[in-house]
């Protein structure tokens, strides 16, 4: 079972982004950050390599990493990508969440 799902729509978009990467990067990683007025946030950056405590998600050409401290907040939970008038990004489905804060970029676990 993999630590997260991710959609059509995700894996393009980090296609998209893995073509403009710097050279040594190996995919993105996921991780969870102490943040915003709910608490915690959702971090994706580029990475060179995981960590060796970590889980990994093979998208076939790409790799998602998953940070080991992001796991038991992450199991379960589904990455989409959407694009809406004013804004697009990352979407994260997770049924760990307990709270989003009003403007839903952070969330309480």
């Amino acid at each position: 079972m993999q630590i997260v799902s991710v959609t059509p729509a995700a894996k393009d978009h980090i296609a998209l982004l893995m073509e403009g990467a710097p050279a040594d990067t190996q995919g993105l990683k996921v991780s969870i950050k102490q943040g915003g007025c709910s608490g915690y946030e959702y971090d994706i950056a580029y990475a060179a390599k995981g960590d060796k405590f970590g889980e990994v998600v093979d998208l076939g050409e790409h790799k998602l990493f998953i940070d080991p401290g992001a796991i038991m907040f992450l199991l379960g939970a589904t990455i989409d990508y959407q694009v809406e008038r004013f804004a697009s990004g990352f979407r994260f489905i997770n049924p760990n969440e307990k709270a989003r804060c009003g403007c839903g970029e952070s969330i309480t676990f």
